[in-house]
């Protein structure tokens, strides 16, 4: 469990891995639509004029007054799916995103999306 007053102050924030490696940046929080309970991060990274948006779960995350640590390594973040900073995960791109870190995808009852941007 992703745990913070409230998550959308930690946009910006430096994402970090278990080792302290800087990933990236924390762009927003996507929630799990059958609990409302934040899920995923995604985190800006690249090089200015070249960003993009990746993604990485935040189970097992720790916040610090600085950064957001994450419980999956810089490598594993950086090759997960990517899209455009002004993008949106599609709907189809949800089950590869979650197999890609080994986790369970299971849509909502009637087939809805399982992540929701907050």
């Amino acid at each position: 469990m992703f745990e913070a007053d409230n998550i959308r102050d930690w946009r910006d924030h430096d994402v970090v891995d278990p080792g302290g490696s800087k990933i990236g940046q924390l762009e927003a929080v996507y929630v799990d639509t059958s609990t409302d309970e934040p899920s995923f991060a995604s985190v800006k990274i690249g090089i200015i004029g070249r960003h993009r948006l990746t993604f990485v779960p935040l189970d097992g995350a720790t916040v610090a007054p600085a950064h957001v640590r994450v419980a999956y390594p810089k490598k594993q973040v950086r090759d997960a799916l990517q899209i455009d900073t002004d993008g949106e995960l599609a709907a189809t791109d949800e089950p590869g995103l979650f197999e890609h870190y080994g986790l369970a995808y299971q849509p909502g009852a009637d087939g809805e999306r399982r992540l929701a941007r907050r």
